[in-house]
């Protein structure tokens, strides 16, 4: 790869190298500094938000990783606003960071910022979320998205009584209809298409055969987007479908929620129209993602159906990693070459794998793993 780069020279020296340059020494204004060690170079990291927990805990674990190897580290949040990430990676770059870790709010929103990487020389890892129309993405981190999707429909089916304890079909499968409706997550996240598009092609054949319904008819995912992800949007969503479509004897019996704050923003619109405080008096099942510690404690008590969890402790490990093969010359190790095409090029990817947590299996996932307590999971708090 020919943008590899361990060390970008300090102001004076860049100056200097700059001022030979234009004198014809044909010297560049980068390139590997193999005499560089780990404590003097940085790594720029740029996370979209603090509002969710996992971005936070992404961004402190991928910070701890690098900072073990010896690198510094320079950790920004965006609060989930476009320019201020902008002018965040835009300030690293100008500062001279070696490499960029980029979890993007916009995934095609940067591509100013990384040809002006590019030109630095200084490699970039799209970090979850797949960074959109540019060539200079040079490595991609993240779970099969796609799984997530396919996983989510199938808790909602499990949970419709479709499919069995094997997701398989269930010889009392009820003959339906059953009515469920759609959620999605912001459209200029990337991964939110990839994870509808699994959800909806595990989906489809039951709503082809009858055996699911959407009342609203609202089966695209423009008209089920969420933006920014916003437990509140979701909420509102979720009223305005009650207030259309239910308000006489319609049954709703599931939702497909595509991350854990959409979820809870779903349950509060049901429980405050009167659907029940748990799923076996009456609530509709209702998915999710990302395992947050408030809806684990849902699942737990019987509110939340289901969740996805991405161990996003080995995310970061992969991201600590595929940096440290750039700093160190080297490329990182891909596992996928073929599936997240940016507009632009096909990039390099490593592709984590995901589990499908229900009430049955959250101790033994996340507790017996030490991911969270027991104690966490009755408090819903970390």
């Amino acid at each position: 790869m020919q943008r590899r780069i361990l060390k970008l020279m300090g102001a004076a020296a860049a100056a200097t190298l700059l001022l030979t340059a234009c004198e014809g020494e044909g010297a560049g204004s980068s390139g590997p500094d193999e005499d560089a060690e780990a404590g003097d170079l940085t790594v720029g990291v740029a996370m979209p938000t603090q509002t969710y927990e996992r971005w936070l805990n992404d961004g402190a674990n991928v910070e701890e990783g690098l900072e073990e190897l010896g690198y510094n580290v320079e950790l920004q949040y965006a609060d989930d606003d476009i320019p201020t990430q902008q002018q965040q990676i835009d300030q690293m770059v100008t500062q001279g960071v070696d490499a960029l870790i980029i979890a993007s709010i916009d995934g095609s929103a940067l591509s100013g910022q990384l040809e002006a990487a590019a030109s630095a020389g200084i490699p970039v890892i799209a970090y979850d979320r797949l960074i959109r129309d540019s060539e200079n993405v040079d490595f991609y981190v993240t779970f099969d998205n796609y799984e997530v999707g396919v996983k989510q429909a199938q808790s909602l089916l499990y949970g419709l009584g479709i499919l069995d304890e094997n997701f398989e079909e269930a010889e009392d499968a009820p003959e339906g209809p059953l009515n469920i409706e759609l959620f999605a997550g912001s459209l200029d996240d990337n991964n939110a298409h990839f994870f509808w598009d699994g959800a909806m092609d595990t989906l489809e054949p039951y709503l082809e055969d009858g055996t699911l319904e959407v009342p609203s008819g609202q089966t695209d995912i423009e008209q089920a987007a969420t933006q920014r992800w916003e437990q509140e949007t979701a909420q509102e969503r979720m009223e305005n479908l009650l207030t259309a479509h239910y308000s006489g004897d319609e049954e709703l019996h599931g939702v497909l929620a595509p991350a854990d704050p959409l979820s809870r923003g779903i349950i509060n619109a049901l429980r405050n129209d009167g659907w029940g405080e748990t799923i076996e008096d009456g609530l509709p099942v209702v998915t999710g993602q990302d395992a947050e510690i408030a809806s684990i404690s849902l699942i737990a008590q019987g509110v939340q159906h289901s969740t996805i969890f991405k161990d996003t402790r080995l995310l970061a490990d992969q991201a600590v990693e595929a940096a440290d093969a750039f700093l160190q010359g080297e490329e990182p190790e891909a596992n996928d070459t073929e599936s997240y095409d940016n507009g632009v090029k096909v990039v390099p990817s490593y592709l984590l794998d995901i589990e499908m947590v229900l009430q049955e299996n959250y101790e033994e996932i996340l507790v017996e793993s030490g991911y969270y307590t027991e104690e966490q999971v009755e408090s819903g708090q970390l």
